[in-house]
């Protein structure tokens, strides 16, 4: 029996355990996080990070993730208590994406300017983490807080992500980038008004962050803070979080149009069904468009369309 060991980011767990989802065991060892058996190859996940592939097919499933693996450094959760004292009542920046787990769809990303004075009545709104509200109840909120306050959406739509993806860009460093590039927009937007800090949802650590942005000719430092779960701590991380997920339900809707089929979110079974049927119907050159092509789910779905 073959037995491999990869190293596996926390997003590419998350994806493994999606792609894995029909095939997980019930019990797991001491220190996993999940388990899946294949009639060839059993995947054990470890919390450390590791992944162990088990069987004949153990090389063809660790080749797999191994093409995906981003090599970026494991994040380290920030605590809150690094914040300034009274930050959830101070006139803040808030930036975070919506999408980098979806195989259909764009990634989008937004900053969101909340003044102190308007607080309040973002509460009123029903402004909060949007993992916590329906895609019905984020559009009708979203719909009103782009009336309301200032805020920079940027869209990475899927050709250009699947082109900075094949040349060897981290969906890390994309993200970098964009976040960087959505609060320059905003600063500028806001002017002379400052923030008094700007706070970024937390994705990698802030040295590696730092390091994806090496070169830009601007790259904003002064009071930046990050934090993990960054919605629950200021109102404006999860305003941006609201307008970004409504900015990418409109986008699948336009890509479900286009494709004459509704796409699903996420990275599950039924993302791969669809797949197959883009394949079938518009050819597999076509999928770059509505996809995210580097995902597993792409091989699935070549195979469901015996390809």
């Amino acid at each position: 029996m073959s037995n491999i060991v990869i190293k596996a980011a926390e997003s590419v767990m998350k994806e493994m355990e999606r792609y894995y989802s029909a095939s997980l065991l019930d019990k797991i060892p001491n220190g996993a996080l999940f388990a899946a058996k294949l009639p060839d190859c059993t995947i054990t996940a470890y919390k450390s990070g590791k992944v162990l592939f088990q069987g004949k097919a153990a090389g063809q499933e660790a080749a797999r993730w191994q093409q995906q693996e981003n090599a970026e450094p494991p994040l380290t959760k920030s605590r809150s208590t690094n914040l300034p004292t009274n930050f959830s009542s101070l006139s803040i920046i808030g930036s975070d994406e919506v999408g980098t787990g979806d195989y259909f769809g764009p990634i989008t990303v937004v900053a969101a300017y909340v003044d102190k004075e308007n607080i309040p009545l973002l509460q009123q709104l029903g402004v909060k983490d949007s993992k916590g509200l329906t895609d019905e109840k984020i559009i009708g909120i979203a719909k009103q807080l782009i009336q309301k306050i200032p805020y920079s959406l940027l869209t990475l739509h899927n050709e250009k992500y699947n082109q900075l993806q094949a040349s060897g860009m981290s969906q890390g460093k994309m993200k970098a980038l964009l976040h960087n590039q959505a609060i320059i927009k905003l600063l500028d937007k806001i002017a002379p008004a400052r923030p008094e800090a700007i706070l970024i949802d937390q994705f990698v650590e802030s040295s590696t962050y730092y390091n994806y942005l090496k070169g830009k000719k601007t790259i904003v430092k002064e009071s930046v803070y990050f934090c993990t779960k960054a919605e629950g701590l200021h109102v404006a991380v999860a305003a941006a979080s609201i307008i970004a997920r409504y900015a990418f339900l409109k986008a699948m809707d336009s890509l479900s149009q286009q494709a004459g089929m509704e796409l699903p979110k996420g990275a599950g079974a039924k993302v791969d069904i669809i797949a197959a049927k883009l394949i079938e119907t518009k050819g597999l050159s076509a999928l770059g468009k509505y996809a995210k092509l580097h995902f597993a789910n792409t091989e699935k779905a070549k195979k469901l369309a015996n390809m």
